[in-house]
C-alpha cells in the first residue's frame, strides 16, 4: 500500500467503500499520518459503492446481452465485475499520483499495538455510537439538508406559470373517472420535471454532454442523482412516464431501449452510450453525502472542492474517450 501512497490502515476504508463511502471516509480517522489519511479520503469514493449498483444493473441490462462465456460465466455478470475492477484500479492509480502531489515532511510507518481482548463496556460503546452519530448529523447533515433543499426546489418548481399550464392541460382528464388517473398523474409529473428548473438546466447542459452521447434527459438524471446515485433510476422512471416508478425496472428498460434521439433519429442508449454512462458514474462524485462528510473530516471546503473537480473531470474525460472510440 505504501508504494501507491496509501497506508496499511487504508485497506479498511477502501473495502468499506464497496458499501458506502460515507462511513469509510469517517473510518480513515484511524490513520495517524496526515498525508496517508488525505489520500485515502480522496480516493475512497472511486471504489464502486452499492449506490452505483442500480445504475450499473439498468445500463448493463440495456446494452449487454445475457449470454454465457466459456460455458460458465454470464456476460452481464462479467461486465458488472469489470465496473468494480475499474473503480478499484482507478483508486489505486489516483492514490499513486497524489503521492507525488501532496507534500508532507512526516514519515509514514504502520505500527499497531494489538489490544487486550475483553468484553466491551456497553456504556462506552453506546456513548461512542451516540457521539459519532451526533457529529455526522449536526456537521455533515447541515450540508446534506442544504443541498437536498436546493435540489428539491429545482425539481419541484419552474419559471413563470408552466406548472399551472400543465395542471390545466390535464385537469379534465384527471376529473374523468373512466380513465386511468394513475397514468395521467405520471404524465403530469413527467412534464413538470421537464419544465422545472432541473429540466431547464438539463436542456442547458446538453451541448456540453452531447459529445458523451447523452441527451437532455440523461442530463436531468445526472443532476438529480447528485442527491444519491441510485436516484438516476427513479428519474428515468419519471422522465419516461413509468407508472410503477423505479420499482418497475422492466418497463423502464423497455422505454429507454425504445428512446430515440430527436436530432439524429438514432437510438439514445447504444452500446457506446451505455459504456460512457457507466464510466461516468464509476468516476464522478455524484453524492452530496460524500461531499458533506469530506467537508466534515477535512474541516473546510478546499479538499471537497478539489475532490469534486478532479472526479468530475476524470469522469468526463473517460466517458468522452469511451463514447468517441465505440460509437
Amino acid at each position: 500500500m505504501s508504494k501507491v501512497g496509501l497506508n496499511g490502515k487504508s485497506v479498511v476504508p477502501m473495502i468499506g467503500g464497496l458499501a458506502c463511502a460515507v462511513p469509510s471516509i469517517m473510518a480513515a480517522r484511524n490513520i495517524e499520518n496526515w498525508k496517508d489519511r488525505m489520500i485515502t479520503i480522496m480516493v475512497t469514493p472511486l471504489v464502486s459503492c452499492s449506490a452505483r449498483l442500480p445504475v450499473y444493473i439498468l445500463i448493463i441490462s440495456l446494452i449487454i446481452p445475457s449470454q454465457t462465456v466459456l460455458g460458465v460465466f454470464n456476460l452481464q455478470g462479467l461486465a458488472l465485475m469489470v465496473m468494480y475492477l475499474v473503480g478499484i484500479i482507478a483508486a489505486v492509480l489516483v492514490a499513486w499520483v497524489m503521492k507525488f502531489i501532496i507534500k508532507t515532511k512526516e514519515r509514514s510507518y504502520f505500527i499497531m499495538e494489538l489490544p487486550v481482548y475483553r468484553m466491551p463496556r456497553w456504556k462506552n460503546v453506546f456513548y461512542t455510537m451516540y457521539e459519532k452519530s451526533k457529529t455526522f448529523v449536526f456537521e455533515a447533515g447541515k450540508v446534506i439538508i442544504a443541498i437536498s433543499i436546493i435540489l428539491w426546489v429545482m425539481a419541484s418548481f419552474g419559471p413563470g406559470n408552466r406548472f399551472e399550464s400543465i395542471d390545466k392541460k390535464y385537469e379534465s382528464a384527471l376529473a374523468d373517472t373512466t380513465k386511468n388517473t394513475d397514468h395521467i398523474k405520471t404524465l403530469v409529473a413527467t412534464e413538470k420535471l421537464e419544465n422545472s428548473y432541473v429540466g431547464i438546466l438539463g436542456h442547458w447542459i446538453e451541448p456540453a454532454i452531447r459529445p458523451l452521447g447523452y441527451d437532455w434527459k440523461i442530463g436531468i438524471g445526472l443532476i438529480t442523482s447528485f442527491a444519491a446515485r441510485e436516484a438516476f433510476v427513479g428519474t428515468m422512471a419519471t422522465i419516461y412516464s413509468v407508472d410503477g416508478g423505479d420499482e418497475d425496472t422492466s418497463t423502464i428498460r423497455e422505454r429507454m431501449s425504445a428512446s430515440v434521439n430527436s436530432r439524429t433519429g438514432l437510438p439514445v442508449y447504444t452500446f457506446a452510450t451505455g459504456i460512457s454512462l457507466m464510466l461516468f458514474y464509476a468516476f464522478a462524485m455524484q453524492c452530496m453525502s460524500t461531499v458533506a462528510v469530506v467537508y466534515r473530516e477535512t474541516k473546510g471546503w478546499k479538499w471537497p472542492v478539489i475532490q469534486l473537480a478532479y472526479m468530475t473531470a476524470m469522469a468526463y474525460v473517460a466517458a468522452l474517450i469511451a463514447y468517441q472510440l465505440l460509437k
